[in-house]
């Protein structure tokens, strides 16, 4: 399984979880799990979605979702699990 992790954070504002999963699920990236807050106005989510059913690579997706993301006004980033998880071993 192809697993990658989606960040997004920014000021919150109607239509970011339905733009982001749109995009997602246009692309068949499955998502597995997702968590989100919101903290005094600021929208914090976590997603790890699984890549494996996409025809993209994995730099075309982060790319596009960069692009969402300045188009919403937050930052969306996306990561590898292994390269996630390889930064945050303790």
């Amino acid at each position: 399984m192809k697993k990658t992790i989606i960040t997004v954070v920014g000021k919150d504002a109607v239509g970011i979880i339905a733009k982001v999963c749109t995009y997602l699920a246009n692309n068949r990236i499955n998502i597995l799990d997702i968590s989100q807050t919101i903290v005094q106005g600021y929208f914090n989510m976590m997603m790890i979605a699984d890549m494996n059913d996409s025809s993209k690579p994995f730099g075309d997706v982060a790319d596009e979702l960069e692009q969402i993301g300045e188009e919403i006004g937050v930052v969306i980033k996306c990561q590898r699990e292994d390269i996630f998880n390889s930064m945050h071993r303790v």
